[in-house]
């Protein structure tokens, strides 16, 4: 309710308090925009709309500019990716996650933003620029960001989950939510597998999608957006998901609670970018900058939940949100890793991997080389593993695997050697 009101507030300030335009674009130029379009795609759920008497962001923008927004949304990187590659859409704005970015401006996809016209930059933080991705901040305007952790239903599950490997535990076969995109999804079985989002072993991705396959045999349903009215109505027991999300979710379900693992998690910067070729390039910044207004960005973060990298907002006593644990832990606190680009090489066997997992149909053998059902917890000798005695049986069989494939490679350099 507190957020609702605050934003009431904002959007009663917005419509009626004049806004001093302080980019260095020219008053006449500016002007000469009004009647004009500005595509944006964002994630679903991802703006203040108006909803409940809030500010509804976007139709702030329009009455102060003149401008039309045309406004769509996706469900992940991924598929925002393959739809700006088909070439059948046209957009001025993305706003995708910070891996997505760094892949995007490799590929000639992004436009360089001119910060002299986004004033309001001033209000991010150094923490949240120069960062991997985009290192001189040319290319993309911090929006949100955040950390995945492990989203649970109390009345379902009865100890609170420390471990990723809870989405495996048959206990909850039928009841297990995982993302539908390979990049969060190969991110969970690597925390468990204690490996690097980003790195580039051939091996290593093969062993995390082996894993992936053995989350099969619990039916976990694949989801992105749909876990909302899934956990809101207390159809699943677990699902890794976004911080922010979940807050909005334990609004309509109080059952449901949350966990930092703890192998490790994802923490993301999604950024606002002008996509090539646009065609209202200063409609762009001026929209970027307008997200950035005080008012407007304490409105997106009461709004969406997530955490914001706006130092009036986080900073702000007043926001119903601040200092929450979930959204501003102490730093350091949580183990956790940023996603990069990875080489097109990497990119195409994820997504040659992530096909197999998807198709993969589990046998009726109960076994694991990873953990699972009761045969794999259980010794020689009859006496159940201890989680120390299964962590170095799964490096054991992760050094097995890596030793097979050295030993092929030194076989078939010696065959090609041969032949030469």
């Amino acid at each position: 309710m507190l957020k609702k009101i605050t934003a009431a507030i904002v959007a009663f300030i917005i419509a009626f308090v004049p806004c001093v335009v302080a980019s260095a674009a020219e008053q006449s130029d500016i002007d000469a925009l009004r009647g004009t379009k500005l595509y944006v795609y964002n994630w679903g759920e991802y703006i203040s709309d108006g909803a409940d008497g809030t500010l509804d962001v976007n139709a702030a923008f329009e009455e102060k500019y003149g401008i039309e927004v045309v406004y769509d949304t996706f469900d992940n990187n991924e598929v925002m990716y393959s739809k700006l590659k088909s070439g059948g859409v046209s957009y001025d704005i993305v706003i995708p996650s910070e891996y997505m970015i760094q892949r995007m401006i490799t590929e000639g996809m992004l436009e360089k933003i001119d910060l002299n016209n986004i004033p309001n930059y001033k209000y991010i933080p150094e923490k949240y620029q120069n960062l991997p991705h985009d290192p001189k901040n040319e290319y993309s305007v911090p929006y949100t960001v955040g950390m995945v952790g492990l989203i649970y239903n109390t009345t379902m599950v009865e100890e609170a989950p420390t471990s990723w490997t809870a989405l495996w535990d048959e206990n909850y076969s039928n009841s297990i939510l995982m993302f539908n995109n390979p990049r969060d999804a190969f991110a969970i079985a690597q925390n468990i597998l204690g490996m690097d989002y980003n790195n580039e072993s051939e091996v290593s991705w093969r062993v995390a999608a082996e894993l992936l396959k053995e989350q099969k045999k619990v039916s976990p349903s694949y989801v992105n957006d749909e876990i909302f009215l899934k956990m809101e109505a207390g159809e699943a027991a677990l699902a890794p998901y976004y911080a922010g999300d979940f807050l909005t979710m334990q609004e309509n379900n109080p059952d449901l609670a949350f966990v930092y693992p703890d192998e490790g998690v994802n923490f993301f910067v999604d950024s606002a970018c002008i996509l090539k070729g646009t065609k209202n390039k200063l409609a762009a910044e001026l929209y970027i900058d307008f997200l950035l207004e005080p008012e407007v960005a304490l409105a997106n973060a009461e709004y969406i939940c997530y955490a914001s990298p706006h130092t009036e907002v986080y900073s702000n006593p007043e926001y119903s949100l601040y200092q929450n644990e979930i959204l501003y832990p102490e730093d350091g606190k949580f183990k956790t890793q940023i996603f990069t680009n990875l080489s097109p090489e990497t990119l195409a066997l994820m997504s040659t991997l992530w096909d197999d997992v998807k198709n993969h149909i589990p046998s009726a053998y109960s076994g694991s080389i990873f953990f699972g059902g009761d045969s794999q917890n259980v010794a020689d000798d009859g006496e159940v593993m201890t989680p120390e005695a299964q962590k170095y049986a799964i490096l054991i069989s992760i050094f097995a695997l890596i030793c097979i494939a050295y030993i092929i490679f030194r076989y078939a350099r010696k065959k090609y050697r041969e032949s030469v």
